[in-house]
């Protein structure tokens, strides 16, 4: 790997989130294509994050600043990656469920997942299961995620998905599900194609489920 994509892997993992653009012209200028910047780089630390952040060895804050720092190398990065043809691994689409305005989690899901190659649309919180279902239509992603953080709202994931059903797109995209309450158990009971604990593994979840893992 040359010097500079070592720097920028260095940089996501550290956070280092003022240095990312200047880091990224750098290696632009060194001919060194956004192709090559996003895999051996950005995503190179990012993958190094996931895996410290699910060992117990950083925690969220750090994920967060590092998720920043790659994402304002992607500011530089994103129109010279549509421009080139580029595909991504695939499209992500995040929620919180109705009732629940909890985000922290969901937020570091589609840093995660972004850090992981792909495309990341987050609806935001206390989303209506019929705002999913008009979501998977309009973006037609190849994974859903959806996030609670309530027992109380558990339940919503279960009529989302039944929405999904009625709306004729539920066989259109895989359903991940998360969130402090949510076990294995529930997510095989209401029919989601998966279940993750943390926001690495969703990451590499939504990599198995697009058959890129």
């Amino acid at each position: 790997m040359s010097e500079i994509l070592e720097q920028i892997s260095t940089a996501v993992i550290e956070g280092e989130v003022e240095e990312m653009v200047d880091l990224t012209e750098d290696a632009l200028g060194d001919d060194i294509s956004a192709e090559d910047i996003l895999n051996k780089g950005l995503m190179a630390g990012m993958d190094y994050v996931g895996v410290e952040f699910k060992a117990g060895n950083v925690f969220v804050p750090e994920v967060l600043r590092s998720a920043r720092a790659m994402q304002e190398s992607m500011s530089v990065l994103k129109p010279l990656l549509e421009e080139s043809g580029v595909q991504m691994l695939g499209k992500v689409l995040l929620g919180t469920v109705k009732g629940d305005l909890h985000d922290i989690g969901k937020n570091l899901v589609g840093m995660m997942c972004e850090g992981a190659g792909f495309e990341v649309k987050d609806l935001g919180k206390d989303i209506a299961p019929e705002a999913f279902a008009d979501a998977v239509k309009e973006f037609e992603p190849d994974v859903l995620g959806m996030s609670a953080l309530l027992t109380t709202t558990m339940r919503v994931m279960e009529t989302t998905i039944n929405v999904l059903e009625e709306a004729g797109v539920r066989d259109k995209v895989k359903v991940m599900i998360g969130g402090a309450p949510v076990t294995q158990a529930f997510s095989d009971q209401i029919g989601a194609d998966g279940y993750a604990s943390n926001a690495a593994s969703a990451a590499e979840l939504a990599k198995q489920m697009v058959g890129r893992a």
